[in-house]
């Protein structure tokens, strides 16, 4: 049976939010790829394709709700599921994000093993 890797990007400009995604995901059987601008992540969700996409908001250049408008707009990308992982908490935060084509919306700080959690939930769609 061959078993292709599914993929997870991280887009947040805050490196150590990265690098503590990156080593929550680190004992799953998972690709994880990285961004740390808006602009860098859509790039790499083109050329990569990820299953998931952690989405940071606010990030200088393009925001995550715009990445994701723009990630759902790219038939390439249409299984791609989107995990808003931001401090913008309100519910019209939530709002925005859910209608930009989001599946989830954390809000930070968030707790490692929820995080985890809906991640895999989001891998095995």
């Amino acid at each position: 049976m061959n078993h292709i890797k599914k993929s997870v990007l991280i887009v947040d400009d805050e490196v150590n939010i990265v690098t503590a995604i990156e080593y929550i995901l680190m004992d799953e059987d998972v690709i994880v790829l990285k961004a740390f601008d808006g602009e860098e992540g859509l790039s790499s969700a083109i050329q990569n394709q990820p299953d998931v996409v952690i989405l940071d908001v606010m990030m200088p250049g393009l925001d995550g709700f715009t990445v994701a408008r723009k990630i759902r707009e790219n038939e390439k990308l249409s299984h791609t599921k989107i995990l808003f992982l931001t401090a913008k908490g309100t519910p019209e935060d939530k709002k925005t994000g859910y209608g930009s084509g989001g599946e989830l919306y954390v809000v930070k700080p968030f707790d490692n093993d929820i995080l985890l959690e809906k991640v895999l939930e989001l891998l095995s769609y």
